[in-house]
């Protein structure tokens, strides 16, 4: 059975990008006679808002959106996190690494689609400071799975290049995963048969089917679909002050929601706002 989710993080209001990666994901669901499920990804530390959770799921059922099992929050899956991470250092892939972003964007050489690579300014470390982010040895772990591929539902086949992204953090400092490792995670648990996100988090998913093999998990399809911009030709986002959709759901009616999300699905995108095919979001 094709299983979906929609994953927001409440760290700040859902707008009309939410809308549609909702959208998309709950009617491929349906059209499918599949599941849809709803997660929080409420893991970064105080920036993660416990009364936002609320305001999402009113905002999904203003949509006309229905989901198929219990919300499911991150910050109930700590160990499953830590067990994983620490799974990776019995194999030898995660170093800690104390290096400042100052420090990583002076030493860094190359950039990749996550920014600045690092340099491997801590690789080989053995020790385990308090404090310290946790980074995979990407060369060492691509040399235990050899060459990876994954499918999109939108580009086709896709052969992995997760070396693009040097050694990634897995573990954060100030949380108990980073979003590639905690995502990728929480798809297998929840049984993820299609991942649908944006196009912008297209190349991230090379480091995602990378870890489902190191991590012996389940590997799923995934769903790329196009972005809302705005006039500034950026994608909409929370830290640039996108209208929430709990706003526009005060202030309108209570089938509202529901034409908005028709009005989505048949393309018809709100005034000010473009549906491009992909977009690379710069600060």
């Amino acid at each position: 059975m094709l299983r979906t989710r929609f994953a927001p993080s409440p760290n700040g209001p859902l707008h009309l990008g939410h809308a549609y990666a909702a959208v998309v994901a709950h009617d491929l669901a349906r059209a499918a006679g599949g599941a849809f499920l709803v997660r929080i990804e409420d893991i970064d530390g105080a920036r993660s808002l416990p009364a936002l959770a609320a305001e999402f799921l009113a905002d999904l059922a203003w949509l006309g959106l229905t989901w198929d099992e219990a919300v499911v929050h991150q910050s109930a899956r700590l160990p499953r996190y830590a067990a994983a991470a620490e799974h990776l250092r019995a194999l030898g892939l995660l170093y800690p690494c104390t290096c400042t972003r100052t420090e990583v964007l002076a030493a860094s050489r190359a950039t990749g689609p996550d920014g600045p690579v690092y340099p491997g300014t801590c690789r080989g470390r053995t020790d385990r400071p308090a404090g310290a982010a946790w980074r995979l040895d990407m060369a060492a772990a691509l040399a235990r799975t050899g060459p990876l591929s994954w499918d999109d539902a939108l580009a086709g086949r896709q052969l992995a290049r997760p070396e693009r992204f040097g050694d990634v953090v897995l573990v954060r400092k100030d949380a108990p995963a980073s979003y590639h490792l905690a995502v990728t995670l929480d798809d297998a648990a929840q049984g993820i048969s299609l991942v649908t996100r944006g196009a912008d988090l297209f190349a991230a998913t090379d480091v995602h089917r990378l870890l489902q093999a190191l991590l012996d998990l389940p590997v799923p399809r995934w769903h790329h679909h196009g972005l809302l911009i705005g006039a500034d030709g950026r994608k909409l986002a929370k830290r640039r002050g996108a209208p929430a959709l709990a706003d526009l759901r005060r202030a309108a009616g209570p089938t509202d929601g529901l034409a908005l999300a028709n009005s989505l699905r048949k393309g018809q995108i709100p005034a000010g706002l473009t549906l491009a095919p992909s977009l690379e979001d710069t600060p």
